[in-house]
């Protein structure tokens, strides 16, 4: 038998079997924990005693027949190959038995006949020497034990080798049959230890390959504690898992682990099953002194403890715990649903009795699930507060969930259900609803605290019900009394927030800020200088400024319920300030953090947030990508008037990409209609109007972006960096024909651009290059290149790039030309932005099908100068998919004159149909015009 760090133990037990054929008769009692490896041990004697001509009888005691009589014995010699066996064996069973717990003497038949048995085992080894094994001697039955101490005292002379086995338990081996061994010259003891790190190593070099081995043993030692019988689980577990592991292959725990440590368990006396689970109801991670003795309350201490060191020796414990989860989870599922209650009852009142943590307390409180006591109300709130405070959001709604079934005062409740409230809050927005009007009637009536209004009307308004909002916020405003300092600064962190969200709404009804040696105290609060700094950029303040105090805000702080709204505003406004890098490194860092704490609403907020960066910085894939796994975090009806977020980053990251269809679908999403009067709105509509716009629908898209800029300038946040609509719109009036409407709108961008080299300016410079005519269009784009290289948005450097290349292949420059259209096409590859590919005049070897080669291009520039300038406003209309009585409706034309213009366009231009079209340079003709 193929066994690993056994080879001296067996060398010893080989020993014995030596001794007995020269007739000296001899014992062996092999010692150890459950599972390590004396049952194989044994097995591996019987091979070769076997081989060598032996008779081997074998036996295994068990705890369930520990007081049949004669069980073990009957085991030994039923099956032996050996004519005497049967006729000694009845008459043991005529002779009367010897309960358990009866008298240490026997009646004189059972005597007689032990005596007899012994006799006949003794002159069959005269013959064939004879091994006899007994697994598990600690749950012999006493007729069998007392037959094995007589066999012992008569083994010296012999041909006989006694080989038992005991597992180190908390009921250890009758101590007269210890006494007996002892006596014996010839006896030896054998301690086995479990599997050192390189011994587990070893194994598992036997089962897969030797690399693999080498990185896994460290893992499997570390869970098994080297307990074979738990090594040979999990590499079961890991085969189940990974059939073919590869050298960085994590170890799978599974199932397989968990029935060996269940069977390992039930080995023992009933005790050691009752202790380990009671260890796997109390599993906590925290400190678990005298608690188990406590918890079993039917059991003697020092048999409790006994057991511990039982289930140590088995290497399933590890500092008084449970080695691993898949450990506890096996053990929780053996316990009756009934006997999980009663242990974590009476777990929570040891642990309330000892001024444990409440939410050590708490843990057990909510597992006993019902008829709780008094004082289990105070420790469920406490302990629900103190989870949100570690971030703890699942944790924390059970905890309140527990106590509002109990408590039956409805002043008591009101704060419950807003504790509640917060806690689904972090779960998942919908949670919330139901409590919301219940918290909404608590502060019209006066029952709920400020600092809980504040939070009710955030909730409000997220969920769009602004009336209700409007009233919190003003029954806030219009307390009176002086507040704490901590309730001040959180009433003015809040004010922040929502100013930034909800401008429309929240600058009407809360005060002002206050100005006040306390507001100044106040306003150092790193969560207002976040928030603070997103208002004031949005609104026209000192970029450098907002810049400063929104990152020294992040360094203050760490990630909370308290703090994650502040630190979404503080990254905010480097986005809009245009520092996209540093925004997208702080972004990624809370992102980190929040998929650490496990919270849904924060993975999923910072999600989104970074999507719209990763936009800004013209990774469309990446914008998609993280938009989507946002949604799937919290679901679309959770995300309230917010929802316009993440729907607008993946509307205009699909349109970036050319998916129409994709933008479609997401357009078909409902939305509350709350959304248009947030920040979230804005968004929204920007996107669906760059989407209408790139659809060939350019009265739709200007319906959108003018909405979009009329909220901005109603509420005082036009900032071309938050939302640049006028760039969409001016191409929108100028795929229209308008071109002064387009020119003005470009020109008023790029002077709220500022004169700093920024992203904005560098997109305004080029949606004025659009409008204007040729002869001034590229010292616009150069400028617009050069700015947009030091800014990180690609897929904007692209299309600048594009425009420029395009300019000189039109002005006969195609050696200055071929250089841009190539970096173009290869950023815009990059970034996976096909509309931007299709409108560039890639060369033969690098173009796509059927796209016009550069020099061709450069005839059909000639050729529409042909066209005059009412034929040039039809073709425009016609090359962007307007049909022929839209044309008509729009330029005030008959349908009849529409066509003619046409087919005299066609004919100039050398095309069949409308598809054909130059579409970018008769844009540019008709500006020019």
């Amino acid at each position: 038998m193929d066994l690993v760090e056994r080879e001296q133990e067996l060398d010893e037990l080989t020993q014995v079997l030596t001794a007995s054929v020269a007739g000296t008769g001899g014992a062996v009692l092999v010692s150890g924990g459950i599972g390590c490896g004396k049952t194989e041990l044994l097995e591996a004697l019987r091979v070769r005693a076997e081989q060598e001509g032996f008779l081997v009888l074998a036996a295994v005691g068990c705890w369930a027949e520990r007081e049949s009589p004669g069980g073990v014995l009957g085991q030994l010699l039923r099956y032996a190959d050996a004519p005497w066996s049967t006729e000694l064996l009845a008459g043991l069973d005529s002779g009367g038995c010897a309960p358990e717990a009866e008298r240490r003497t026997l009646d004189p038949a059972t005597t007689a006949a032990l005596h007899q048995l012994c006799t006949g085992v003794l002159q069959a080894a005269e013959h064939r020497p004879i091994l006899i094994c007994v697994d598990d001697v600690q749950f012999t039955d006493a007729v069998s034990r007392h037959w094995l101490i007589q066999l012992v005292g008569r083994l010296r002379s012999s041909r006989v080798a006694l080989a038992l086995a005991e597992c180190v338990l908390t009921r250890p081996t009758d101590p007269r049959l210890r006494a007996e061994l002892l006596r014996l010259s010839s006896y030896r003891r054998i301690a086995l230890q479990r599997l050192s790190p390189a011994g587990v190593g070893a194994v598992l070099g036997r089962h897969v390959d030797p690399d693999v081995a080498a990185v896994l043993a460290p893992q499997v030692y570390e869970v098994s504690a080297g307990n074979p019988l738990l090594v040979r689980a999990l590499i079961e577990d890991h085969r189940n898992a990974d059939p073919q592991p590869t050298i960085g292959a994590r170890l799978a725990v599974g199932e397989a682990y968990g029935d060996a440590v269940v069977s390992c368990v039930l080995r023992g006396r009933p005790v050691l099953m009752r202790l380990a689970e009671a260890l796997a109801v109390l599993d906590d991670g925290a400190d678990l002194t005298n608690l188990p003795e406590r918890l079993l309350d039917d059991d003697e201490p020092a048999t409790v403890r006994r057991g511990l060191d039982v289930l140590d020796a088995a290497g399933l414990l590890d500092r008084g715990r449970l080695r691993h989860p898949v450990a506890v989870a096996a053990l929780r599922s053996t316990l009756p649903a009934h006997e999980r209650v009663r242990l974590h009852r009476r777990a929570a009142e040891l642990l309330y009795s000892d001024g444990a943590p409440p939410t050590r307390v708490a843990r057990h409180l909510v597992a006993a699930d019902h008829r709780l006591v008094p004082w289990a109300l105070p420790v469920l709130r406490a302990a629900a507060e103190r989870h949100l405070v570690d971030n703890r959001a699942a944790d924390a709604y059970a905890c309140v969930e527990m106590a509002l079934r109990v408590c039956d005062d409805e002043n008591l409740r009101v704060p419950l259900k807003a504790l509640l409230a917060s806690a689904a809050w972090l779960l998942n927005p919908s949670m919330s609803v139901r409590h919301l009007g219940d918290l909404a009637d608590a502060l019209r009536e006066g029952r709920l605290g400020d600092r809980h209004g504040l939070i009710l009307a955030k909730y409000l308004l997220w969920h769009g019900r602004f009336e209700e909002a409007a009233e919190a916020i003003e029954r806030i405003a219009a307390r009176d009394g002086d507040s704490d300092p901590a309730g001040s600064t959180e009433a003015r962190a809040t004010q922040e927030i929502l100013s930034s969200s909800y401008p429309a709404l929240v600058s009407s009804r809360l005060p002002a800020a206050d100005r006040s040696a306390v507001g100044q105290r106040a306003a150092r609060d790193p969560r207002i200088r976040s928030a603070a700094a997103l208002s004031s950029l949005l609104t026209g303040g000192d970029e450098e400024t907002a810049v400063a105090d929104a990152e020294a805000g992040m360094r203050a702080m760490r990630l909370t319920k308290k703090s994650q709204e502040a630190l979404m505003c503080a990254v905010a406004t480097l986005q809009f300030a245009d520092r996209l890098p540093a925004a997208a490194s702080w972004c990624d860092h809370w992102l980190a953090e929040a998929r650490a704490w496990q919270v849904p609403l924060w993975e999923a907020e910072f999600g989104s947030l970074r999507a719209s960066i990763a936009l800004r910085q013209g990774n469309p894939l990446l914008a998609r990508q993280l938009a989507e796994a946002a949604l799937k975090q919290v679901p679309l009806e959770s995300w309230g008037v917010c929802i316009g977020g993440p729907l607008a980053n993946l509307v205009q990251a699909v349109t970036d990409t050319g998916d129409h269809e994709a933008a479609s679908s997401y357009l078909e999403m409902p939305v509350p209609e709350g959304m248009f009067k947030s920040r979230f709105g804005l968004y929204y509509l920007h996107a669906r109007g760059r989407f209408q716009l790139e659809a060939g629908r350019p009265h739709a898209a200007l319906t959108d972006l003018t909405t979009c800029g009329q909220l901005m300038t109603s509420w005082g946040f036009d900032r071309p960096s938050l939302v640049p609509w006028r760039a969409e719109a001016a191409q929108a009036y100028l795929l229209l024909g308008d071109v002064p409407r387009a020119r003005a709108l470009a020109r008023e961008q790029l002077a709220l651009a500022g004169p700093r080299a920024s992203r904005t300016r560098g997109m305004s410079l080029r949606a004025l290059a659009a409008v204007s005519p040729p002869g001034e269009r590229a010292s616009l784009l150069t400028e617009a290149v050069e700015v947009l290289r030091g800014c990180g948005d690609q897929a904007q450097l692209a299309q600048a790039l594009g425009d420029l290349g395009c300019l000189h292949y039109q002005s006969g420059r195609p050696a200055r030309a071929r250089p841009l259209v190539e970096t173009a096409a290869r950023l815009a590859r990059a970034c996976g932005a096909r509309p931007i590919l299709r409108r560039l005049p890639l060369e033969a070897g690098s173009a796509r099908p059927g796209a016009a080669d550069p020099a061709e291009q450069v005839t059909r520039v000639a050729a529409l100068s042909l066209l005059s300038g009412a034929e040039l406003r039809v073709a425009a209309l016609a090359a962007r998919g307007h049909t022929n009585r839209e044309i008509s409706q729009r330029l005030c034309i008959t349908v009849s004159t529409v066509e003619q213009h046409l087919t005299r366009t066609f004919r100039k231009l050398g095309v069949k149909t409308r598809s054909d079209l130059p579409e970018e340079m008769i844009l540019d003709m008709a500006v020019a015009g």
